[in-house]
């Protein structure tokens, strides 16, 4: 047998043949790009074509922004500038950035005050962080049920106790979750937590705290709504738009889904109310009718308002995301919550929502950055967010007839926060392994 293949095998060889390189055309740069932009002679021409655009628009573009002027007091001044140069081309006038970025960012606030506003974005930042990132100790969730309120204070100044009377309100309604449920069964401490707080802000809050105010004095100087302005203002009402509009509209998507007809019926009428009309029309509703719907001693200022509505428009849509998160369940998640004896709320909390939320992620995260770009509606209404900034700044004599830089400066900020929750959405989305696969 061995004869026999040793006769048919013409040649075995015995030892390894030395390693060698690939061909130079089927590694690195050469193989990605033979198989990405010319693997066809249409790809070819394509790859061609693109390139000579992105040439032709760099050659225009970067020669404006990379010989901007930065130093001048108008633009008057910019283009006297560029003239002494000798340049013979349209350069950007930067320096409306470096004269008003203060203004674009903070608007009127007060330039010795802001310290206040920045000291609540780091705040801020130190209590998200624990939501955000499981891995931090918990007890840094202390400072994110805290932050809220320490914010407000910061921000619009005046008495500390105002907050901490307004605080005192969710207390009661974590207290009548906790300790109601016996008394009043399941839905009924739910109504109640929800029911009694809003009484209570509406009639007690303010007297509570002007009377704690009178025992124990302690405030800062206090701000108007009015010198709110640039991305502040779009950050404060983003940000509390998107924290609050979170877990109403997860009751709405749970409210729309319940067999209790009153609560159904009420959850569904809201939601089509508020996505059938226009994020424009509701902020002039909350400019102009909001203040007629609250008892006549209750006054709401405009900012306040505004968060008030773009919530609600928020909520509305949020509750159709998750809805659609709880309807790709498989009805087999809700039989083995039942087979394991939680009722409804432990089965939503620990079986349903944490996976429906994660198969929503994507559309949840995606409704949240439009929610902070649609915070530029507010110029519509009086509000000087960063564009109505920007009208403002063209009107000054000195800076009338500059409209790109400005553009670009805004757009780049909007980009940085708008990118920033794309791709810590994704991260979550990979770190959750939301494919079920």
């Amino acid at each position: 047998m061995s004869d026999t293949h040793a006769q048919s095998v013409q040649f075995v060889r015995g030892t390894m043949i030395p390693e060698q390189d690939p061909p130079i055309t089927e590694k690195g740069a050469l193989k990605w790009m033979r198989e990405n932009l010319f693997s066809s002679w249409l790809n070819a021409i394509l790859t061609v074509l693109s390139l000579y655009v992105i040439y032709w628009v760099l050659a225009h573009i970067l020669p404006w922004t990379v010989g901007g002027i930065w130093d001048a007091e108008s633009l008057s001044q910019c283009r006297d500038i560029r003239d002494a140069s000798g340049i013979d081309y349209n350069v950007a006038c930067w320096a409306v950035i470096t004269d008003r970025w203060h203004q674009l960012l903070f608007g009127f606030y007060p330039s010795e005050l802001y310290w206040r506003p920045i000291l609540a974005l780091i705040i801020f930042g130190a209590a998200i962080a624990p939501i955000l990132f499981e891995t931090l100790p918990r007890k840094m969730l202390i400072v994110s049920i805290a932050a809220p309120f320490l914010a407000y204070w910061l921000l619009w100044g005046g008495s500390i106790w105002g907050p901490i009377a307004v605080a005192f309100g969710f207390g009661i309604g974590w207290a009548i979750v906790t300790y109601g449920e016996s008394l009043l069964g399941p839905l009924g401490a739910i109504i109640g937590a929800i029911v009694v707080p809003v009484l209570y802000w509406l009639f007690l809050a303010g007297p509570v705290g002007a009377a704690l105010q009178a025992t124990l004095p302690i405030g800062i100087a206090q701000i108007g709504s009015n010198q709110f302005g640039g991305f502040m203002l779009a950050i404060i009402i983003g940000v509390s738009a998107i924290v609050l509009s979170l877990p109403l509209g997860i009751l709405l998507a749970l409210g729309r889904q319940s067999d209790l007809f009153i609560i159904n019926k009420c959850s569904v009428i809201f939601i089509e109310v508020i996505r059938g009309v226009p994020l424009i029309v509701w902020l002039f509703t909350a400019s102009l009718l909001l203040n007629y719907f609250l008892p006549p001693e209750v006054s709401f200022d405009l900012m306040l308002r505004v968060i008030i509505m773009v919530t609600l428009f928020a909520s509305a849509y949020i509750a159709e995301v998750v809805r659609g998160g709880l309807a790709a369940l498989p009805r087999g998640q809700y039989e083995g919550a039942d087979s394991l004896g939680l009722d409804y709320w432990q089965a939503m909390r620990l079986i349903i929502l944490p996976q429906a939320l994660k198969i929503s992620i994507p559309g949840i995260v995606s409704t949240f950055i439009g929610l902070f770009k649609d915070t530029t509606l507010v110029v519509f209404i009086g509000l000087l967010d960063p564009i109505g900034l920007s009208q403002a700044i063209r009107a000054d004599s000195a800076w009338n007839g500059i409209y790109w830089e400005l553009f670009i400066f805004i757009g780049l900020c909007f980009f940085i926060f708008c990118f920033s929750m794309s791709q810590y959405s994704q991260w979550l989305e990979r770190k959750l392994n939301t494919g079920h696969r």
